[in-house]
């Protein structure tokens, strides 16, 4: 197998990660691609939680990249992620530094490290009319005609599955698609803390970010010309802050739906990291209790392995 050329970092929310990847990236010459859908939004700091602290270290800032490249009120998305993580990924490797992916979006984390451009690829109707009748062990031969299966994600479900087969019918029909993807082989690092210790964490938190400034984080970028819409649709902080600055909710309300929705959120992460060990992706788990100094040098054991 090929060397790793990729460390991933992942975990749920207030799993410390960044910190993690932080003093990783000092020990072995490497800099940040952030995997989180909503820090690429400038503007949109403390409710987000790029803890941008973190990336310095004595006094020396890791480079990281994918924070602060939109504006807040546009709507990024897992296409235009993995061709942004692309152009990072190559210049960083070109440099002979090490990329460390660091995040908790599943759907971006998974945009990598499966391995494959994703296109916008149109709904092909009689090819699913073609495949309705194939059971998921024959849809699985028929997409092995057209690729090498490096995990079990695509036929994990009939849907997933006549949906590849989709994708790779359209390759084959359209040979000007740009379907470039670097050779990635990445070491798969989470952090993780017990469920009772992941709950105390996330309200110590939030109510750390309120007293920071969160709430007049919103109701500054509603200052500036988003729409409540805008700002609902990036969800927890921002949609139960904006509601409570539109009188819809109490503070008291606010906080406790906020708390109990980040909560769920958490759950949902590691559910979703979960079932990507399931499809195969080897996740290396460090106690997120462990010190820091502990985790990097069991991360750098890892990679040397």
């Amino acid at each position: 197998m090929a060397p790793y050329n990729l460390i991933t970092i992942l975990g749920a929310t207030a799993s410390g990660k960044t910190s993690v990847a932080s003093h990783l990236a000092l020990k072995v010459n490497g800099e940040i691609i952030s995997a989180d859908s909503r820090q690429i939004y400038r503007g949109m700091d403390i409710g987000t939680g790029k803890d941008i602290d973190d990336y310095t270290i004595n006094e020396t800032t890791v480079p990281y990249h994918l924070v602060d490249i939109a504006d807040a009120g546009y709507q990024y998305n897992v296409f235009e992620y993995q061709r942004d993580f692309i152009r990072v990924f190559d210049d960083i490797a070109a440099r002979n530094r090490m990329p460390i992916m660091c995040g908790g979006s599943g759907l971006y984390l998974e945009a990598i490290l499966k391995g494959y451009k994703l296109i916008q690829v149109p709904v092909n109707e009689k090819l699913r009319v073609e495949l309705s009748d194939k059971s998921l062990e024959e849809l699985a031969e028929i997409l092995k005609k057209y690729k090498t299966l490096h995990n079990t994600s695509d036929v994990d479900t009939r849907k997933r599955a006549v949906r590849a087969i989709e994708i790779e019918e359209y390759y084959a029909n359209h040979p000007e698609t740009d379907t470039y993807f670097p050779e990635i082989n990445s070491l798969i690092v989470g952090v993780k803390f017990d469920r009772n210790s992941r709950r105390r964490r996330i309200t110590e938190r939030l109510k750390a970010r309120l007293n920071e400034g969160m709430v007049e984080e919103v109701e500054n970028l509603l200052n500036k010309g988003l729409t409540p819409e805008n700002l609902i649709y990036y969800g927890l902080e921002y949609k139960f802050i904006t509601l409570y600055l539109t009188g819809k909710l109490s503070y008291d309300e606010m906080f406790n739906q906020l708390e109990t929705a980040i909560h769920q959120f958490s759950k949902r992460q590691m559910t979703w990291f979960r079932r990507m060990e399931k499809q195969g992706f080897d996740i290396k788990w460090l106690d997120g209790y462990m010190p820091t100094h502990e985790k990097v040098d069991k991360i750098i054991e890892w990679f040397n392995k």
